[in-house]
């Protein structure tokens, strides 16, 4: 599809950014403008001190609902406001507060299952972890069985369906991690769908009645080390308050090691049931292994909020739809210790660089002496990393309808190893937003690549999920891995060891070994991508066939109709 229509607009000087469509080619470019403001407002000092601060030990990792999630709202919110941008919410409002649920899960130490050949046990951190999946004080599940249920996806439009009809009411349902990865036409291959996160594993569960539900935790199928689920998992969850869902009533993790010894419990091999699931005629396997648990749960109702700052649109009839820039200010606050004692995980990279990405950004926007046609929204949300949070309450309660929202980019971390000829599009393949994103960052010398991960599902763990739920087309970068002036594979490296090291880790803070080029040129990147949203006659759209393309029509008509 041509993507000319997105930047015609009368009166206006272009120079400098040529964007070539699919099918025809017409030069346009962000005016000088705007490229000055992406030179002159977007610098190392202006991303480094947000970044200082809202990472500092005084910060103690901006837990949701704690003093500091308060002082790190305000610092944002007075930011915004000192930028002259205006107050995102009703009746002036800076912040959407939003009350959220804490659940502190107190399982026990040894969890017994008793199987026909013999019993097993499993011991709480290292092989097994999880949470209350009800928000009651106490919860038990009595004499369960287990049942081994492949995947635990059901999905018709690929003629998947792990259940096949079973009876599963009050079991516990046994589901390994991702999703079928052998086919490039099935499930996307290599390319995680939302099918294989562990939000819908426990969702899938909780529709077909189970108890409970245990993931089988691997470091290829997850993305990440079992440190992470155990920092992740480890402590407090927050929750939105129960609306009446289905929920199972535990919700857990065990590592393969564990798992494989729980099957074997009941005279099974993990190995041939991870094959068995390898295909469409794959029924649901009891194991023969039944358990009970009890555990008790301390919960609290507190309360967090996104925070918003609007500059208003220029133009008397685009003004009213909105481009949002969205990061999240959370982190995990204070919880277990590192090897060097540090109980704060500080979230310098996630996500306190996309804060500061999205505040540089906002002044560069302020700054400009023209207003771009459609509003600018600068969105910092909370309770990400307890499961997208604040992002799912604005997208049920947007400050503008979903039709009117023209697209979400959101920041979720920062590069700090250096420039790179690269940059991933988590996103690509999914809307017209590609276009721009491969013109902006041509305009900078680089190449756009898709997901260089694209077994870990990096699409579906971030805000920007919560925006393509509503329909809206989402904008979605990771930093590049080929790093100018260092040998190939050195940038794959370092990612790798960062996640490993310091991801989800007290560790996670600013240093002296930061290099701060990359995250410079990727916010001048987004801003960009921006400007040329906000400025096109058109709002971007899913390419057809897109899964978020059936939600996108449903909210241009209600927005048609005034809804």
């Amino acid at each position: 599809m041509p993507i000319t229509f997105l930047l015609r607009r009368s009166g206006v000087a272009f120079a400098g950014l040529a964007l070539v469509g699919t099918a025809a080619a017409e030069v346009a470019a962000v005016p000088p403008a705007v490229e000055q403001a992406a030179r002159t407002q977007i610098t190392r000092a202006v991303l480094e001190a947000p970044i200082r601060f809202l990472a500092s030990d005084l910060l103690e990792g901006r837990g949701p609902g704690t003093r500091a999630d308060e002082v790190a709202r305000l610092y944002l919110q007075t930011r915004l406001e000192g930028l002259g941008f205006e107050p995102a919410f009703d009746r002036g409002e800076w912040q959407q507060p939003f009350d959220i649920v804490g659940i502190r899960t107190q399982l026990p130490h040894t969890w017994s299952l008793q199987g026909k050949h013999g019993l097993t046990q499993l011991t709480l951190r290292d092989d097994y972890i999880g949470t209350s999946g009800l928000q009651s004080e106490n919860v038990s599940i009595e004499d369960a069985e287990l049942v081994f249920v492949g995947y635990g996806i059901q999905a018709p439009e690929y003629q998947w369906d792990d259940f096949k009809g079973a009876k599963l009411a009050g079991k516990i349902l046994v589901m390994m991690n991702n999703d079928p990865d052998w086919d490039p036409k099935l499930f996307a291959g290599k390319r995680r769908l939302y099918y294989g996160r562990w939000t819908y594993k426990y969702e899938s569960a909780a529709r077909q009645g189970a108890a409970g539900a245990i993931i089988i935790h691997t470091t290829p199928s997850a993305g990440y080390p079992w440190q992470v689920v155990q920092s992740s998992w480890g402590g407090e969850q927050f929750e939105l308050p129960d609306a009446g869902e289905a929920r199972v009533r535990l919700k857990a993790w065990a590592t393969e090691e564990a798992a494989r010894r729980l099957v074997q419990a009941g005279g099974f091999d993990l190995g041939n049931l991870i094959a068995a699931a390898r295909s469409r005629s794959f029924h649901p396997v009891p194991l023969g292994v039944r358990t009970s648990i009890a555990f008790t749960n301390r919960l609290s109702k507190v309360q967090t909020a996104n925070v918003g700052g609007l500059l208003r649109g220029s133009d008397p009839k685009l003004a009213a739809e909105v481009l949002i820039y969205s990061a999240h200010h959370d982190h995990f606050g204070i919880g277990e210790p590192d090897a060097s004692g540090d109980r704060i995980y500080h979230g310098a990279v996630d996500n306190a660089s996309g804060c500061a990405q999205v505040l540089a950004i906002a002044r560069a926007f302020a700054a400009l002496p023209e207003r771009p046609r459609r509003s600018v929204l600068a969105l910092f949300v909370a309770g990400e990393e307890r499961g997208l949070l604040g992002s799912m309450y604005y997208a049920a309660h947007p400050s503008f309808p979903a039709g009117r929202i023209a697209a979400n980019i959101n920041i979720d971390g920062g590069s700090i190893f250096g420039r790179t000829r690269d940059v991933q599009l988590l996103s690509m393949g999914k809307s017209s937003l590609d276009a721009i994103a491969v013109a902006v960052a041509r305009s900078q010398g680089r190449t756009v690549v898709p997901d260089q991960f694209p077994d870990r599902g990096y699409y579906y763990r971030s805000d920007q999920f919560s925006f393509a739920s509503i329909g809206v087309p989402a904008l979605f970068y990771s930093e590049g891995t080929d790093v100018i002036g260092r040998p190939a594979g050195w940038g794959r490296e370092q990612h790798d060891q960062w996640e490993l090291k310091q991801y989800h880790q007290p560790s996670d803070k600013l240093d002296g070994t930061w290099n701060f080029d990359g995250m410079i040129e990727d916010a001048q990147m987004d801003l960009m991508d921006g400007w040329l949203i906000a400025q096109a006659d058109a709002m971007p759209s899913w390419n057809p066939g897109a899964e978020f393309e059936a939600a996108r029509r449903r909210a241009l008509r209600a927005a048609a109709a005034g809804n």
